[in-house]
């Protein structure tokens, strides 16, 4: 049987600290480019080791911010047409088969594709049927999309009139090691988006302090549907509603002590 021929695709991934999964996030789309790019921020684990072993061309980059560390990687690929997975995600053979279709006969019939992406908690072996699933733009043409250059909202930017349509398979997405791994990975989150208010001048009502907690638990509970996933949705929708509750009062906080500063308190 001959080997599959790579597609004019590259695939970019970020990476810090990732040995125990990015593995298996190369692994399932090495098979699609010829150009697959790890941009490190530091790892101080076996990632790039691992990352070079199966192929990938690794670069270091400080961390700038999401969007920022993305773009990088962009400026850094090889191909017009980019794929963009992060190092705890896997493309399953569906849909990498899908992605692959496009190209058969030439250029892909859209400028972008919108990408479901569905979460895979510890102890789960596929998607649950009814889990919550985000679609974002993560397969584009450089020159009709961008990452944002947001530090903590990692969005493709498309320009006007780009033609976005979406695949029908799904990214796995693991991303919860344990809950309290999930939790300080959350924490060090809330810090990125007390900046970012603070960098776009929001102010953030002080009566959110006392509703966030349960408004974010309901919605992650029952709008994201995690109450079907057992006692661990329980846990993680505990988790989501603390890290929303962290972030307003993290931004409050800082007020309270910016105000003690200018009256002498401090």
């Amino acid at each position: 049987m001959p080997t599959p021929q790579p597609l004019p695709l590259s695939v970019f991934i970020i990476a810090r600290n990732e040995a125990d999964r990015i593995a298996a996030t190369i692994r399932a789309v090495r098979h699609l480019t010829d150009d697959l790019l790890v941009v490190d921020s530091g790892s101080d684990d076996e990632t790039v080791a691992i990352a070079e072993e199966l192929g990938a061309r690794v670069l270091y980059n400080p961390w700038p911010g999401y969007g920022p560390q993305k773009r990088f990687a962009e400026e850094q690929c090889r191909h017009d047409w980019l794929l963009n997975i992060d190092a705890d995600e896997v493309i399953p053979s569906d849909l990498a088969d899908e992605i692959a279709a496009l190209f058969t006969a030439g250029e892909p019939g859209a400028d972008a594709y919108e990408i479901r992406i569905a979460e895979i908690f510890p102890g789960e072996g596929r998607p649950h049927p009814l889990a919550y699933a985000l679609a974002p733009v993560r397969l584009y043409r450089r020159d009709m999309g961008r990452y944002s250059p947001s530090t903590v909202h990692d969005r493709v930017e498309l320009v006007p009139g780009a033609r976005v349509k979406r695949l029908k398979g799904t990214i796995h997405h693991f991303s919860v090691r344990s809950l309290g791994d999930q939790l300080a990975k959350l924490n060090s989150y809330t810090d990125a988006l007390a900046d970012d208010l603070d960098v776009r001048g929001q102010r953030v009502s002080t009566l959110r302090l006392f509703l966030e907690f349960p408004a974010a638990f309901i919605k992650a509970y029952i709008g994201r549907r995690h109450a079907v996933r057992g006692l661990y949705g329980f846990m993680t929708a505990m988790n989501f509603a603390f890290y929303r509750y962290l972030r307003v009062a993290k931004h409050i906080e800082r007020r309270l002590l910016a105000r003690a500063k200018r009256e002498g308190r401090l």
